[in-house]
């Protein structure tokens, strides 16, 4: 059965995405079957990984409305290993076209129920934001992973987010648990990224991946190409850092 993990963090430029693809499509490369969930409107899981979101005849939206099975959904071999559920910008919709369903919040949960014996892992890319699509996200994860880029606002909307994850897991999800946070675009040049990183690990009881994802500009081209790092330029830092993330996450998992 699957291990399904929702990638979140309110805050918006945080390597959320970025964690979402590259991560994915490393526990991909480590010969995992994983399938990645794009839950975010902007729709930027979906065009990174080269597919043209605006071409789509079936989405999460149209999932989410039961106009479509999950299996007429899923894109097949996006890449070897990954299969994907895609999105657009049409999702931005999905609030007020729900309003008046029952149990609204298991919708994506129920519909991942009929597939998840099939991958080891499932990947769900929220927006920024702590909305319904986001609470839809966390009722169907086992867990939540945390990007946090390394500023000195780190920790801002941690605590809220963390509040999100707990309210979830009291009244929709009760075994949801938080998977652990990692820290992005790391700059060793700079003190602050270090010092970012000692004030988190001072400040926050949960578990703080050893595994860094450096600022790396092949990381920033890779999405423009619709292809996942470890594709893109495969020996770079980013690739490298992706791969011994999900080698972690692996492990943790066993």
């Amino acid at each position: 059965m699957g291990k399904i993990i929702a990638i979140a963090n309110q805050k918006g430029g945080v390597g959320k995405t970025t964690t979402s693809i590259n991560l994915s499509a490393a526990l991909a490369a480590q010969g995992k079957k994983v399938l990645i969930i794009d839950t975010d409107p902007q729709g930027n899981a979906t065009s990174g990984f080269g597919v043209e979101k605006n071409d789509l005849e079936n989405t999460v939206y149209e999932l989410m409305l039961n106009e479509c099975s999950i299996q007429e959904c899923i894109i097949n071999e996006v890449i070897p290993n990954l299969d994907m559920l895609p999105t657009n910008v049409n999702l931005a919709a999905i609030e007020i076209e729900t309003i008046d369903v029952e149990n609204k919040e298991y919708i994506l949960k129920n519909e991942i129920d009929w597939v998840k014996d099939k991958y080891d892992f499932i990947i769900i890319d929220c927006p920024p934001s702590l909305s319904m699509l986001t609470v839809n996200a966390m009722t169907a994860a086992d867990s939540v992973l945390v990007p946090i880029q390394c500023e000195y606002y780190a920790l801002e909307g941690l605590s809220q987010l963390i509040h999100t994850i707990n309210l979830v897991k009291t009244r929709l999800n009760a075994d949801l648990e938080m998977e652990g946070v990692v820290f992005t675009m790391y700059d060793s040049r700079t003190n602050l990224s270090a010092e970012v990183v000692e004030n988190v690990k001072e400040n926050l009881d949960e578990r703080i991946f050893e595994t860094v994802i450096p600022r790396n500009i092949r990381l920033a081209e890779a999405p423009s190409f619709g292809q996942p790092i470890t594709i893109y330029d495969p020996k770079s830092a980013g690739s490298l850092s992706y791969l011994a993330l999900a080698e972690e996450i692996i492990r943790v998992n066993r």
